[in-house]
């Protein structure tokens, strides 16, 4: 398996200088990236199969073992506080449970009734998102996550390191990152997890941009959970609406923290009416203001 292999030539990496040893292993992580470029249609067509079935009231579910586990639940975890993704709506099945987060559990990836068990526990659904991760892309306790999710009618999503591989046989839509052997053999935290981090970065965004989360490239879900972000807050809403410091602070305020309702604010709206143009378009902020324009100059021309 090419992300196991040993290279000849990093074998004696440990009689080189520090500095030669960091200088192959800056060259490897780029190595990783590059290896994403022939995957990235793949990588948006996932992220639009997964953002309609979000739409629909659907849940991000991330599945994996040791390392490539950790860096998808990761990802999940960073969708709360970046994107305002509910709590609910974000799942996980971790081979080994909690405990694997912060220490190795033995035998854990290679328990398939494990994997079944915990997708009936979090009671995986037709409108739900797996995205099951493993370098190796053969790993069975993520290979049954996948295989326990499609049975459920959910839309599966497997990443891997190595081609071919079952994860990606079975996952509906396969994205693999083909970065070889490791300059340390089979540490596949190092050029493998960086791919798979990349990769999830770009999936999820994406995917949190056709559900609606992103308006003129700024975070209008985001949860403002201290001053920063507040003055961060208020700075979108003087951006999006082109109003004053002291109104978008006031918008802010009256819109009870929720920066979408307060842009509406800001550009006129009253908050009932605010709250339901968002809620007709789905959170979808840039089809609510384009209703607020028509709606308002609709207003005017019978004035």
């Amino acid at each position: 398996m090419p992300t196991e292999n040993a290279s000849e030539r990093f074998a004696d990496i440990d009689r080189w200088s520090t500095h030669s040893a960091v200088s192959a292993m800056f060259e490897a992580q780029l190595a990783a990236i590059a290896a994403i470029g022939s995957e990235l249609a793949v990588i948006a067509d996932a992220a639009e199969a997964a953002s309609r079935c979000l739409l629909e009231g659907g849940r991000l579910v991330y599945a994996g073992a040791g390392t490539s586990g950790r860096i998808a639940i990761q990802d999940g975890v960073e969708l709360g506080p970046t994107f305002g993704w509910p709590d609910e709506r974000v799942a996980y099945a971790m081979a080994g449970g909690e405990n694997a987060l912060l220490q190795s559990v033995e035998l854990a990836e290679d328990d398939v009734e494990a994997a079944r068990r915990d997708l009936a526990a979090i009671s995986i659904k037709a409108n739900d998102v797996l995205v099951g991760v493993a370098a190796s892309g053969r790993t069975p306790y993520t290979v049954s996550a996948i295989e326990a999710a499609n049975a459920a009618g959910a839309l599966t999503i497997g990443i891997a390191n190595n081609r071919p591989s079952l994860l990606l046989e079975k996952a509906r839509i396969g994205i693999c990152a083909e970065t070889g052997s490791e300059v340390i053999a089979g540490s596949t935290r190092m050029k493998a997890g960086t791919a798979q981090k990349a990769i999830l970065n770009m999936f999820s965004t994406a995917a949190m941009i056709r559900c609606g989360r992103v308006y003129q490239g700024l975070m209008v879900d985001m949860v403002i959970s201290n001053r920063k972000l507040h003055d961060r807050a208020v700075g979108m809403i003087e951006r999006l609406a082109g109003v004053e410091e002291a109104v978008a602070a006031a918008a802010l305020d009256t819109a009870a923290g929720n920066i979408k309702a307060g842009v509406l604010v800001a550009l006129g709206a009253e908050i009932d009416e605010a709250e339901a143009l968002l809620s007709r378009c789905n959170g979808i902020l840039r089809t609510a203001v384009d209703d607020f324009h028509s709606s308002s100059s609709a207003q005017e021309a019978l004035q």
